[in-house]
């Protein structure tokens, strides 16, 4: 019998193992894959996800793996280009783009070392109930019970499908894209961001001396992108002449990963003998590159929750749907920005003020820089008075 049994040990279910296993909970991982093993994912760790491994003491096994640190954001709509810093995530200023094959096993690890015990190449094929609530999971090797499940096993969970977790919130995909990694591009140090038209390029240090380079486009042209998948790609880095030069003469050394799949919803975390950390209980467009950073956010918040109530501090259910509260209400502003800018859409007209308004203001240019990071309350900045106050500002300087 187990405290907590975790489905999918990636970058929400390990969290979610290891912080239940140091507060001495009895905790099984079990997932398909095994690992080290990479998966279909951009990886890049805003701010405060490195807030995060701080707080948990992986932060310095994530910068020892040869992943750079990453303080600056380099935001070019071709004109101009906005240059900047972040504001800090309780004192941490950089972020990460660390491969999913590196970071997954740093986090598999502490949790292993937390006291987590885990199964790997294991597929559940079922849950177990008992009087309606979910006390257990059912694999080839047979029953394992357990006071909570946890579903951590993804977009497509089928822990959620299994206790059909409520889905609200929910929009159609609005992008879809691809990625490769290449050498020999000088970036920088630097993350580059640049919308061109009804492209969103961008580029990023990683592991390995290798760059990160995406592109994504509106959903409705992702058949004619798949038909041609790498003269598309090239296509899209061509929309930037300092891309294009980086591209032609770099070397790729990885194969192109895309996908359509990038639907935008949220679930139901939490039921009779369940919950759900991740993108089983929250999925949104990547363009923003949050998923990582929320995928550690619920799983701190879910394993708090869970603590509450095994610890009798208070109600279960109330714990866990304070869980849920939060991570909406901390998510809620960015989720409907992603899909914004999606869209790969001309930017309004206000926001186009906006953008002009920043050139030379540093310290509201890191501002928003901070709404991609997730260190910039969205709303706060993107408010008519505050807004008002950068676009006044930048006429009045040009008097």
């Amino acid at each position: 019998m187990y405290d907590a049994i975790v489905v999918g040990a990636r970058c929400a279910g390990s969290p979610t193992a290891m912080l239940l296993a140091r507060r001495g909970y009895k905790v099984l991982m079990v997932d398909r894959g095994s690992f080290p093993s990479d998966t279909m994912s951009g990886h890049y760790i805003h701010q405060p996800g490195v807030a995060a491994l701080e707080r948990w003491g992986l932060r310095e096994a994530v910068a020892a793996s040869g992943c750079p640190p990453l303080t600056t954001v380099r935001f070019d709509v071709g004109p101009f280009a906005l240059e900047g810093s972040p504001p800090p995530a309780d004192g941490i200023t950089e972020g990460y783009c660390c491969r999913r094959f590196i970071l997954d096993q740093i986090l598999v690890d502490a949790a292993v070392a937390s006291g987590a015990e885990l199964r790997e190449n294991v597929t559940v094929t079922d849950l177990v109930w008992e009087d309606g609530r979910v006390t257990g999971i059912r694999t080839a090797s047979g029953v394992e019970n357990a006071r909570i499940v946890i579903g951590a096993d993804g977009l497509h969970s089928k822990v959620a499908a299994w206790v059909d977790a409520p889905v609200y919130d929910a929009y159609d995909t609005v992008s879809c894209g691809y990625y490769s990694y290449w050498t020999g591009i000088d970036h920088g140090g630097k993350v580059h961001l640049l919308p061109r038209g009804d492209r969103f390029l961008g580029v990023a240090p990683t592991n390995e001396g290798k760059a990160f380079v995406f592109y994504q486009g509106p959903i409705a042209q992702f058949h004619e992108m798949r038909a041609d998948i790498e003269g598309q790609y090239m296509a899209a880095m061509s929309r930037d002449p300092w891309l294009a030069d980086q591209i032609a003469h770099a070397t790729r050394v990885e194969r192109f990963t895309g996908t359509a799949d990038l639907p935008n919803f949220r679930r139901k975390p939490y039921g009779p003998g369940w919950a759900l950390v991740g993108d089983a209980a929250y999925h949104k467009d990547p363009i923003t590159a949050q998923g990582i950073t929320n995928a550690f956010e619920s799983a701190e918040l879910c394993a708090e929750a869970i603590h509450a109530g095994f610890s009798g501090r208070r109600p279960l259910d109330e714990a866990l749907a304070e869980y849920e509260t939060k991570r909406n209400e901390s998510t809620g502003p960015a989720y409907h920005l992603a899909m914004d800018v999606a869209k790969c859409e001309p930017p309004a007209p206000e926001m186009q003020a906006l953008l002009g308004a920043l050139q030379g203001n540093q310290e509201d240019t890191n501002a928003f820089l901070g709404c991609i990071a997730g260190t910039t309350w969205i709303p706060q900045f993107l408010s008519e008075q505050n807004v008002g106050r950068i676009i006044g500002q930048a006429v009045a300087a040009a008097r």
